[in-house]
């Protein structure tokens, strides 16, 4: 059906979170509806193998809960995003990202539009509109955007899944997590003025925290994959995990070690840093990084890195590690989550 029909993706980044997934969309549906006289389809893409959703385990539980089946969503292994670009029929528009990984590069030229949270860290000339913003969570820069659009646009089902979205990666609007701005309060607060039916705050952040923590069952190697980011230089690739329990605990995984070196192996990563967090019963985080490569001189590097970081400082304190291979930290500053630490690491490579 996709032949000759002009194309216009929208998508999120290859950690596929709730925030990446809500925001593509909402957006997508929010264009479709908006849009004079489209040309092009909208289509939202999770940016990762549709093998890899059941892995992400707050976005199936809150899909499930609002009624929308896995079966209705286009996964990154469904769609040909290079051939359609090829074909000159693929416009691009990134949300809860600006910058594509290196396989990635030829689709920049397809790139109309960006939103997104993280700092700015490349120049996107027109014909690129571009709304990068340091609020909490990328679903409030849709949420504003879609408020702003005709009226009666928004529905019930994006109102909740922006809701929820914007919760979970604000913390509930926890102040001491350091991660919400006033402008994810006033988006939260708006959506329940229009739709005064939504759950309560405190119910929807804890089921989809309970849902995000869920690890039970899963793998060495599904818990590495859950939440993955990977950085590259001419010389090295370096995945870098967020793993939701503590790192003692990852730590006394049965045969963790085998697995790490596997789990690098089979993709080529010449190290991997797990930034583990754990939450007390105030939403107050817990930070902790392995850092793991049995090349002695990278891991050096990123170690030396990290400890001497300046913006921000991470403030690492050496934990005993069970090998040599992996040093182990714990992280004082705990609002430094991987968007903060991701920068450091990849000025190391």
């Amino acid at each position: 059906i996709w032949q000759h029909r002009e194309i216009h993706v929208v998508m999120g980044n290859e950690a596929c979170d709730l925030d990446s997934t809500v925001s593509a969309l909402a957006l997508a549906y929010f264009l479709a509806q908006t849009s004079p006289a489209p040309k092009a389809a909208f289509v939202p893409v999770l940016n990762i193998p549709r093998a890899d959703f059941a892995l992400r385990t707050e976005t199936t539980f809150l899909l499930r809960d609002r009624g929308i089946p896995a079966a209705s969503l286009i996964f990154r292994d469904e769609i040909d995003l290079g051939g359609l670009h090829h074909a000159g029929l693929l416009s691009l528009t990134l949300v809860d990202h600006h910058v594509l990984p290196r396989a990635d590069a030829a689709l920049e030229e397809a790139v109309v539009e960006v939103v997104d949270h993280r700092p700015l860290e490349r120049d996107c000339g027109p014909p690129c509109r571009v709304t990068v913003e340091p609020v909490g969570s990328c679903a409030t820069l849709v949420t504003e955007r879609i408020l702003q659009g005709p009226p009666g646009v928004l529905d019930r089902t994006t109102a909740a899944l922006l809701h929820g979205t914007i919760l979970l990666d604000c913390i509930n609007l926890s102040p001491a997590a350091g991660k919400v701005t006033p402008r994810d309060v006033t988006c939260v607060s708006l959506l329940e003025e229009r739709f005064p039916e939504l759950p309560a705050r405190d119910a929807v952040f804890g089921a989809l925290q309970a849902a995000k923590f869920d690890v039970t069952g899963l793998t060495t190697e599904q818990m590495l994959r859950k939440d993955l980011k990977v950085l590259s230089n001419d010389k090295a690739v370096i995945a870098i995990s967020g793993v939701f329990e503590d790192l003692e605990t990852f730590l006394l995984r049965p045969g963790l070690l085998q697995d790490l070196e596997a789990f690098c192996q089979a993709r080529g990563y010449a190290g991997l840093v797990a930034m583990t967090v754990s939450f007390n019963e105030r939403h107050e985080p817990t930070r902790k990084l392995a850092v793991y490569s049995p090349q002695e001189p990278l891991r050096s590097t990123l170690c030396l890195a990290l400890e001497e970081a300046t913006t921000p400082s991470l403030f690492l304190r050496p934990l005993p590690s069970p090998w040599p291979c992996v040093a182990t930290y714990a992280q004082g500053n705990s609002v430094a989550a991987r968007k903060k630490v991701l920068p450091i690491l990849r000025a190391a490579l």
